[in-house]
């Protein structure tokens, strides 16, 4: 089953919090094994792969809760219902949510600080039940997840036509600048060297794969119409090439996609062959700085627990 939402996860956090001092590894294992989550299900990650979807809604619905006074924190890294989170609990509600929250003064007032930005500190109680009923199952880093993969997948967009508007020759000279920025060919001068041999059948270019040139990688480029997706037959011509240079790495980099069939083709080879279509190329000089430049950086910061720890 898919993991629930964060509002969703608040009553089962609350009722277990109500059995003592709990930790949020502890409540994620028993929650886990509640739903019957899968191994992957549990192990799911936010796109930025550096936390858990599960272990993130948790630590989110614990947080809401004890701004809202049901839940505190007795010792670092532990929470426990409080009174008043018990007394709730009495009530048998079918649903811990943040609409349910907002009947509380404080986190009505948290709630309204944090979602206002300092514009509108006066809204009506209407107002404010409304932004919570706007603001969807996903926690805060989620939203700012999807955000980030948005931006991404534009710039992603972006890069791909700027290079089909230029020329073969400058889609070259950005396949030796990403090379370079990779760590492969020693230098740009060298890499430019290497690349710009013409070779046989298909080959377009040789770089060597380290400073010292132990070994090297032989570079097929194609410029391609998104539309345009490049076939079993022209990574086996490729693959050919490479066996009659007795070469044993090549990387396939095009603007386009490899069908099905070319995929397949190159996982059972005796030849290391990577293919690199357009996503992944826009992704690679996303990730190592070619052809984009950082319009504006936004830093978040976490409470640093060691800072308060007291020995």
């Amino acid at each position: 089953m898919p993991i629930p939402d964060y509002q969703s996860l608040m009553l089962p956090v609350l009722r277990l919090a109500a059995e003592g001092e709990k930790r949020v590894a502890d409540v994620e294992d028993r929650i886990a094994d509640d739903l019957g989550l899968t191994t992957e299900e549990r192990e799911e990650l936010l796109p930025s792969g550096r936390q858990r979807v599960l272990h993130n809604r948790i630590h989110w619905a614990k947080f809401y809760m004890s701004k809202a006074g049901l839940i505190a924190s007795p010792a670092r890294g532990r929470f426990v219902a409080t009174d008043a989170g018990k007394a709730l609990l009495a009530q048998n509600p079918e649903r811990v949510d943040v609409k349910l929250l907002l009947k509380r003064p404080e986190f009505r007032e948290f709630y309204k600080s944090s979602n206002s930005a300092g514009t509108e500190p006066d809204g009506t109680q209407g107002e404010i039940e409304n932004r919570a009923l706007d603001s969807t199952s996903v926690t805060p880093e989620e939203q700012i997840e999807a955000a980030y993969q948005a931006v991404v997948a534009a710039l992603r967009a972006d890069l791909l036509d700027r290079i089909g508007q230029n020329t073969p020759a400058f889609f070259e000279g950005l396949i030796v600048d990403l090379l370079v920025a990779m760590g492969y060919g020693g230098s740009h001068k060298s890499a430019a060297a290497q690349l710009g041999r013409s070779g046989d059948g298909g080959v377009d270019g040789v770089v060597n794969e380290d400073r010292l040139g132990l070994d090297r990688v032989y570079v097929q480029a194609k410029r391609y119409a998104a539309t345009n997706s490049i076939g079993r037959p022209d990574v086996q011509a490729f693959v050919g090439s490479l066996v009659g240079l007795g070469a044993t790495k090549g990387v396939f980099v095009t603007t386009s996609t490899f069908s099905p069939q070319a995929r397949d083709f190159v996982k059972h080879l005796s030849q290391r062959v990577i293919l690199i279509d357009g996503r992944q190329l826009a992704d690679l000089m996303i990730e190592h700085g070619v052809g984009v430049r950082v319009s504006r950086a936004i830093e978040f910061k976490r409470l640093d627990e060691d800072f308060f720890a007291e020995e």
